[in-house]
């Protein structure tokens, strides 16, 4: 434990070491090993530092085989000088005010209500937390923020210590200890102790604040989402845009705006409706016009038309619509846009030629994909043929 800087001072942003061991993993990524570092692997729940070793990236840290593996973008030129490694500390300090918010969030959900935390998980966007409970309602989840930032703005000291096993018997911890030796706790006196790896402030206040956004059922368990510190004013921030954006669109001030939401909710049923109608007068109005101009054969009514605005389903629909019209109707649609071709094949009820043996001779023409059956076949392909002499070529095979 020595060797891990970030335990003596969680603060300190830069250091020097001794390079002692430069090599590849099994995926042939590049890994350095330090005498000492700064640079904390993941682990705990929290995710590793980034930063540079002698200006190189370091973009991951992972604690193996019993070394700190820092990852780098390509091997150091030489090994045999002392290197300088510098942490980023905007992501250090934004994982110290998480990690510390949750000690905080999970001790305060168990003091107040006896409420467990099963897992814990930081990420880039969000920090959640998982009760070992069924349900979780508004009133307990507010009742707890409120005390998690009232611990928060008291501004008590975050101490950490090494004990044996023995002395953290002693202590009233929060959860059973994972390890028997080198054990390290980190005390919020009075509130919480509990044994953990990671970094974090000095102070309670340096958390700055805590926001429950939500929770939802995972595994007979509730996950709770939260954040701390700066990433709660970068939330407000993205929220406060869009919400000025919302009241411009719908023209309307914050305070009312699910009421405005709700009637354009209500405006686009509306809409919804007359456009469900005016679609089902165009297929009736395209129907009765198709079936007008269809070719009389000596068996069967042919029925065809080419678009180039059509989308597949409609297509089908009127299709169909079709075939029930015309009971001797052999009815084929195709839509031609950019350099792709899409068509359907129906018959009436009466028809006994296979629409699927029409398909595949289609479906060859334009080295196109489709399915369906004797009575109704689809598909796509390229428009490699003009689309009168895919009307042609399915006349040829009546």
């Amino acid at each position: 434990m020595q060797t891990k800087l970030f335990y003596e001072d969680a603060y300190k942003t830069s250091f020097f070491s001794k390079v002692l061991k430069q090599d590849k993993d099994q995926k042939g990524n590049h890994f350095i090993v330090l005498e000492k570092t700064l640079f904390y692997p993941t682990g705990g729940g929290q995710p590793h530092d980034t930063g540079t070793i002698d200006g190189i990236n370091v973009y991951d840290v992972q604690e193996a085989e019993g070394e700190v593996r820092h990852y780098i973008d390509h091997p150091l030129s030489s090994i045999h000088s002392e290197v300088e490694g510098k942490i980023d500390w905007e992501r250090r300090f934004d994982h110290m005010q998480q990690h510390a918010g949750q000690h905080i969030l999970t001790a305060a959900f168990e003091e107040m209500f006896q409420y467990e935390t099963v897992a814990f998980h930081l990420g880039e966007d969000n920090v959640t937390i998982d009760l070992n409970i069924a349900d979780l309602s508004e009133e307990v989840a507010l009742k707890v923020e409120n005390y998690a930032n009232e611990i928060i703005l008291r501004n008590i000291s975050i101490q950490t210590k090494w004990v044996t096993e023995e002395e953290a018997d002693k202590l009233p911890l929060r959860k059973k200890l994972a390890a028997h030796e080198n054990v390290r706790l980190v005390i919020i006196p009075d509130f919480d102790y509990n044994g953990c790896g990671g970094t974090h402030p000095n102070k309670t206040g340096e958390v700055q604040a805590l926001k429950i956004l939500g929770w939802e059922k995972q595994n007979k368990k509730i996950r709770i989402s939260f954040l701390c510190g700066k990433r709660i004013l970068k939330e407000l921030q993205k929220k406060e845009r869009i919400m000025r954006e919302l009241t411009e669109l719908l023209n309307s001030p914050e305070e009312k705006l699910p009421d405005a939401v709700i009637q354009q909710m209500e405006i686009g049923k509306e809409n919804k409706k007359k456009i469900s109608h005016l679609e089902e007068s165009l297929v009736a109005y395209e129907k009765q016009s198709l079936l007008h101009e269809a070719v009389e054969m000596k068996d069967y009514l042919f029925v065809s038309n080419v678009f180039s605005n059509k989308k597949m389903q409609e297509l089908q629909k009127l299709g169909r619509e079709l075939c029930m019209e015309a009971p001797n109707g052999i009815v084929l649609l195709i839509n031609v846009e950019d350099d792709q071709l899409q068509f359907i094949c129906g018959r009436g009820k009466s028809v006994t030629c296979s629409m699927k043996l029409l398909g595949e001779g289609i479906l060859a023409l334009i080295n196109g994909k489709g399915g369906g059956n004797d009575s109704f076949v689809q598909g796509g392909g390229e428009a490699t043929v003009p689309a009168d002499q895919v009307i042609q070529l399915v006349l040829d095979k009546i």
